[in-house]
């Protein structure tokens, strides 16, 4: 039997911990990115209002 290693996920071969830091790190590194974007955003993106998107009064 393999050297199980314990590792955040259980215990896992070691090629496996590798794989498993390898994505990790990927995850990271996109979520980092997207956020630089500023992708992702639970608040909806507020825009001004230009003149003629306004609503004139009728008078």
């Amino acid at each position: 039997m393999a050297v199980m290693i314990h590792s955040k996920y259980g215990y896992e071969p070691p090629e496996w911990v590798q794989a498993d830091a390898r994505i990790d790190r990927w995850y990271r590194d996109k979520k980092r990115r997207a956020k630089q974007h500023g992708a992702f955003s639970l608040e909806k993106k507020r825009r001004k209002q230009h003149a003629k998107d306004k609503k004139m009064p009728l008078s």
